[in-house]
């Protein structure tokens, strides 16, 4: 590992430690080098506070001058909450500016590297460049394609079942993996389900372990059918719940559910349902940059058909629920050959307890 690499990695650290604290910014970290000792640290903490590279000016205390300036994602070059990065960098008279990756979005790319190096500031771009883009999978399909990364999550039997023939699920994995996901759902914008995942396990799709962040609550009720006492419905004034539905549903009910305080998104319909392809659209221009689905095996089959999914956690317990009408993760029509199937790519594989987690990505 060479000098710049080592340096990027303690980046990458900092950065992490604002998962899902950011959006719909990136999450991002610095580092400020001189004479090979480390004189500042700093990332971006939350949306709307000062950036990574301005933490760090600040933490270096006037120590910067002639310094190297490590940060894992190219410095701002516009105004938005906050002013320029590349002035703050520039009015320190850094020296040199190593970056893990240029910023695709269409307001800065570029723009802040070229700033840089008409002040006569060096710079170094692409330093464990994968690194720095796998920090930021949600921001760049976000800043980019307008609409939120869609991570599906699966808790399933080693026969491929998500609860017996009678529909009971709880528990099929580990407290172990039952904990990480509510972890996850601290770090997500939205949690979405469909709705019969409502009205067969009364979910309340909060997280137990954050206290920073709790994710809004979408609900895919095409004919609104989610019971009026179900329990996400009980605190919907504090933490938000919407309902995304069409015309099919009674505007009676509506103004029922509007009463505890539910939001809702009319939308067109597909074939009788939400049409979800305009759902994440209309997601996308409320600043959801990252959804976790929790089920169910329509929602998920019409996600994954429509291109719609960027990555995949299945959770898998070693246990063995069979029957033929045991429900599956993944319903729909699905395929007719093995030619059909889709094939996910960066596989990875990680245990909890006695239950394995594979986590892959939609080529």
């Amino acid at each position: 590992m060479n000098t710049d690499e080592k340096y990027m990695r303690v980046a990458i650290g900092l950065a992490l430690k604002a998962e899902g604290l950011t959006s719909p910014n990136p999450i991002v970290g610095a580092v400020i080098v001189k004479q090979k000792k480390v004189v500042g640290k700093g990332y971006h903490k939350r949306c709307g506070l000062a950036h990574a590279e301005v933490n760090a000016l600040n933490d270096a205390q006037g120590k910067a001058k002639g310094a190297t300036l490590y940060v894992t994602l190219e410095p701002c070059d516009h105004f938005g909450r906050t002013p320029p990065c590349t002035d703050a960098i520039i009015k320190n008279r850094i020296k040199k500016v190593v970056i893990g990756m240029g910023d695709p979005n269409p307001i800065n790319a570029g723009r802040g590297i070229r700033k840089l190096n008409r002040a006569g500031v060096k710079t170094v771009v692409g330093v464990l460049e994968e690194d720095a883009r796998s920090l930021n999978k949600p921001y760049l399909k976000f800043i980019t394609k307008k609409v939120p990364y869609i991570t599906i999550k699966i808790a399933e039997s080693l026969d491929g079942k998500i609860a017996t023939r009678t529909g009971d699920s709880k528990w099929i994995t580990s407290e172990d993996a039952r904990r990480y996901v509510h972890e996850l759902r601290g770090k997500v914008d939205a949690v979405m389900v469909g709705v019969n995942t409502v009205i067969k396990d009364d979910p309340m799709l909060l997280s137990k372990y954050s206290n920073e962040k709790q994710p809004i609550r979408i609900i895919v009720d095409s004919a609104l059918k989610a019971p009026l006492n179900a329990k996400m419905f009980s605190n919907a004034r504090g933490y938000p719940v919407i309902i995304a539905t069409t015309k099919k549903a009674s505007f009676a009910k509506i103004r029922r559910y509007e009463a505890k305080g539910v939001r809702f998104l009319f939308l067109t319909s597909k074939k009788g349902n939400v049409d979800l392809s305009r759902l994440v659209k209309v997601l996308g221009r409320m600043g959801i940059s990252h959804i976790l689905v929790e089920g169910g095996g329509k929602l998920i089959a019409s996600l994954i058909e429509e291109r719609l999914a960027d990555r995949f956690l299945f959770f898998i317990a070693p246990k063995i629920i069979g029957g033929r009408t045991a429900i599956t993760p993944v319903e729909g029509e699905g395929i007719k050959k093995m030619t059909e199937a889709i094939v996910l790519k960066n596989a990875r594989v990680r245990k909890f307890e006695n239950d394995i987690l594979i986590e892959a990505e939609a080529s």
